[in-house]
């Protein structure tokens, strides 16, 4: 299939994935290099990835006018959620791990700049945003560059400017953790709990369970 709003040297896009017409995927300065998508995708209406090096794993989503920018990688795994009107910054590159969710309006930015450093403006950096798998940003959350360890949570309008710990939930301006008030994001399940959970979703779906 051809995808006129894709401008890339090489592109791969999966079965099963939507991309709508009004979308732009496109490198900093034209082609881009490498662009990934994989199956069972969405990408709505008015998204604009201009990234030189992007790719998105299976069954995720990038809902309506989000903006994806960076001159470095952009890498995002499997089963992600990207709200309406979400911005996320590659300057510095920025890796998203599998069965994330950022919320609507939120903003994950790899740099900081702004004033003339000719001036004096001490405010210019790039580093790596690295999120982990299974974390979550709820909604109207900006971040900073930093590393979010899996299954860390950060509640509605947090500003993130430090790391993010393992499974625990962040709030607030700055944000810091909250979990010794609230606990944390995920409960451990022995395994025979989660076959059980996972037969009963089999069931509810009334799908055909086959035996190997």
């Amino acid at each position: 299939m051809t995808y006129n709003n894709i401008n890339s040297e090489q592109i791969v896009v999966g079965k099963n994935t939507i991309i709508e017409p009004s979308a732009k995927i496109t490198g900093i300065n034209g082609k881009a290099k490498k662009i990934v998508i994989g199956d069972n995708c969405y990408i709505g209406e008015n998204v604009q990835i201009i990234c030189d090096d992007f790719s998105l794993g299976d069954y995720s989503k990038i809902q309506h006018h989000t903006n994806v920018h960076g001159y470095l990688p952009c890498k995002i795994g499997h089963n992600a959620w990207i709200g309406q009107y979400t911005i996320i910054d590659s300057i510095g590159g920025t890796t998203i791990g599998n069965n994330c969710g950022i919320g609507a309006h939120s903003q994950i930015w790899s740099h900081v700049k702004f004033g003339d450093t000719l001036e004096g403006c001490r405010f210019l950096s790039e580093k790596e945003m690295i999120i982990g798998n299974d974390v979550w940003f709820v909604g109207h959350c900006i971040v900073s560059p930093i590393v979010a360890q899996d299954k860390s949570m950060a509640l509605v309008g947090s500003v993130v400017t430090k790391d993010m710990n393992f499974n625990e939930i962040y709030a607030g301006s700055p944000a810091k953790s909250i979990s010794d008030k609230i606990g944390f994001q995920f409960n451990e399940t022995p395994v025979d709990e989660k076959f059980n959970i996972m037969m009963s979703y089999i069931k509810q779906w009334d799908g055909e369970i086959r035996q190997y």
